[in-house]
């Protein structure tokens, strides 16, 4: 079965994982192996305020800690759907924290950045207990995830809400993100980021100031959910504000192709997970924040 996976084209690999079975055989391939995956833990009050944490079974004292939030159009998700991205990011020696968040329609937006921004402040507060520096701690995500970690990352006041800051972190890694994506043309997406007058509230991109931690942005040429207009603009914000980015654009990559490679039978198909583990090293490695 490893040997058909690993021998799919790009677009194969990525209709797997568009599908709800693709996503199952992307988890029951998964390694058990390597990793302790510490489950359901709160980091809040309501029920869908718990993450799951994975930890290398070998791991460099103080191993940097990314939190990693799923995609889902802010309306659809579950971690348990994600434990191929919780495995991968332990593969590389990283503590990885995968939360749930709460969804429409229980909440809008900012609901869900609040919960966020609440998983970020548990992790950088028991980063320790599981054996990672809470001064290496990234925020991460695809798609509506990217979203909701470019907004703790760019817009001070989510964290500083949880007891946390920007300062803390060290950096942002966003997969397929909507950072820059006015007007709102989809109704329920109207609804979720309602009232029309506030959606420039829910833009990354309208709150980039230079002070925000290094970024890279990674992104589909082939994307048509988000559009690699979303990554471009906001590398050339971070640019124009003398902010530290990193733009990388992947040649016939679809939206969900972009993290297909992040599940172990599919890894040898892209570079994706290279690239998100090298950055995160060359961050620790050359400005410890």
């Amino acid at each position: 079965m490893y040997r058909f996976l690993l021998g799919l084209s790009g677009l194969v690999v990525s209709s797997l994982l568009a599908a709800c079975s693709g996503q199952f055989w992307a988890n029951a391939l998964t390694p058990r192996w390597g990793y302790e995956r510490h489950a359901d833990i709160a980091y809040g009050d309501l029920e869908r305020q718990t993450h799951d944490v994975y930890v290398p079974n070998e791991h460099a004292a103080g191993a940097p800690v990314v939190v990693f939030f799923y995609g889902g159009s802010w309306q659809s998700g579950d971690k348990n759907g994600y434990r191929f991205v919780g495995q991968a990011l332990a593969s590389r020696g990283f503590i990885a924290v995968l939360p749930d968040y709460r969804l429409y329609p229980e909440t809008t937006f900012p609901g869900f950045v609040e919960d966020g921004a609440r998983a970020v402040a548990w992790a950088q507060n028991h980063a320790v207990d599981y054996g990672g520096d809470p001064t290496h701690l990234f925020v991460s995500g695809h798609s509506a995830g990217a979203h909701i970690a470019a907004m703790l990352a760019t817009d001070e006041r989510y964290l500083n809400a949880a007891g946390s800051s920007i300062t803390d972190l060290a950096g942002f890694v966003g997969m397929a993100g909507p950072y820059d994506f006015l007007p709102i043309r989809d109704p329920v997406l109207q609804e979720i980021f309602a009232p029309r007058s506030s959606w420039p509230e829910s833009q990354p991109i309208e709150f980039v100031g230079g002070d925000e931690p290094p970024m890279l942005l990674m992104h589909g040429a082939a994307d048509t959910t988000v559009y690699p207009k979303n990554s471009r603009n906001m590398a050339a914000r971070m640019n124009d504000v003398g902010g530290t980015v990193e733009l990388e654009i992947y040649p016939k990559t679809s939206h969900i192709g972009l993290v297909a490679p992040l599940a172990a039978p599919l890894r040898s198909t892209g570079s994706e997970l290279d690239d998100f583990a090298a950055f995160v090293k060359k961050v620790v490695s050359d400005s410890p924040r």
